[in-house]
């Protein structure tokens, strides 16, 4: 990773009138992109992308920092900025400060729904499972989560409504009062960590590798993997999303970018061992602390890592954002673009995949 050009954030703070006006001027900008028909796109000079320190962002994660990412862009300058969780990230493609982004499907859905479908397109998958309920020993059944505290990295982020779901599924109320009530706090991961240790809450629907850092480090027990909520396993948990402005401006960066992801993923899966230990001295460099003895391999080993963007999962994680009240039922009709990956995958001879109804190609 070039590390001169690597900076690494944890919010990205936005007073409401930057936000409005950002909002704004992304979907002006979008709208304008898609009734005009650039007559020549070329390279981007720059791509700026985002992405989390986490093990289910592994793949740029790892594809930045062995350098796989800035090859395959060619004369691009990949500059990179991270982040704890998806809204400080849709902020920040919302805002223009990136150009593409990984990050959960929440904020992706909130981010297409804010720019009422012009600002934003999915472009592929990057990871399936990695998120866990762990909580204290003691707690040996849902019915024990009544009265409990339980952390997520960010409100209105992908483990924060998946949580929030399950608890309401299961009768549970949040935030509010009487016998079945839990508290549901946002915090950055590593805060969550420390509280759990100090006792101060009793679990959290946290992404790898933090799940299983609880575990390791705090003694916490995996009460609910996620990946029992969803028929076969199969959910998205990571995708990538780029702005439409960039899309239509620099279709062949984008496509480079893709070729970039699906070679890290055919190396991961070639050498997983190897995978997870350069993962750790990769997510070292970005948080300035290296994971402890066997999280990296254990985390990894939790996620599917891929470039399906497992579309059929997203609608129905839409309804549980709308079930919990943090999204009105949104139209993602559009919100899929897989043309560009698909073009990277017919040319190595891959399968394609699906947008399951919910696409619009290139140029449309």
């Amino acid at each position: 990773m070039n590390r001169n050009r690597s900076a690494t954030v944890l919010a990205v703070p936005v007073i409401a009138a930057l936000a409005i006006a950002s909002l704004s001027g992304c979907s002006r900008r979008a709208t304008a992109a898609d009734n005009q028909t650039p007559s020549t796109t070329s390279a981007a000079s720059t791509l700026r992308l985002g992405y989390f320190p986490n093990i289910t962002h592994a793949v740029p994660v790892l594809g930045v920092a062995d350098g796989v990412y800035q090859k395959d862009l060619g004369s691009t300058a990949l500059k990179t900025q991270t982040f704890n969780a998806g809204p400080a990230a849709t902020e920040a493609l919302l805002a223009g400060s990136i150009d593409a982004v990984y990050l959960g499907p929440n904020p992706a859905i909130n981010a297409y729904v804010k720019t009422k479908g012009d600002g934003v397109r999915l472009i592929a998958g990057g990871a399936s499972g990695g998120a866990s309920l762990v909580v204290k020993p003691g707690i040996t059944s849902v019915s024990q989560l009544a009265g409990k505290t339980l952390a997520t990295p960010q409100l209105g982020g992908t483990q924060d409504i998946a949580l929030k779901y399950f608890l309401k599924k299961n009768g549970f109320t949040v935030n509010g009062s009487g016998p079945k009530n839990v508290k549901v706090v946002a915090q950055q991961n590593a805060q969550t960590l420390q509280l759990f240790q100090q006792g101060q809450i009793d679990g959290g629907w946290l992404p790898e590798p933090w799940a299983t850092r609880l575990q390791v480090q705090a003694g916490a027990k995996t009460l609910v993997d996620e990946k029992s909520q969803w028929p076969g396993g199969q959910f998205v948990t990571t995708n990538l999303l780029v702005s439409t402005t960039f899309l239509k401006e620099h279709p062949q960066t984008v496509e480079a970018l893709l070729k970039a992801q699906v070679q890290t993923v055919q190396q991961i899966k070639k050498d997983p061992a190897g995978s997870a230990t350069q993962l750790d001295g990769a997510l070292a460099k970005l948080t300035g602390k290296h994971l402890p003895k066997g999280v990296a391999a254990k985390a990894l080993g939790n996620v599917q890592v891929g470039w399906d963007p497992y579309a059929a999962s997203l609608q129905q994680t839409a309804e549980h954002a709308v079930a919990v009240g943090l999204l009105k039922k949104p139209d993602l009709a559009g919100i899929y673009d897989l043309t560009p990956l698909n073009n990277v995958l017919k040319a190595q001879g891959l399968q394609p995949v699906s947008d399951a109804g919910l696409g619009k190609r290139s140029g449309s």
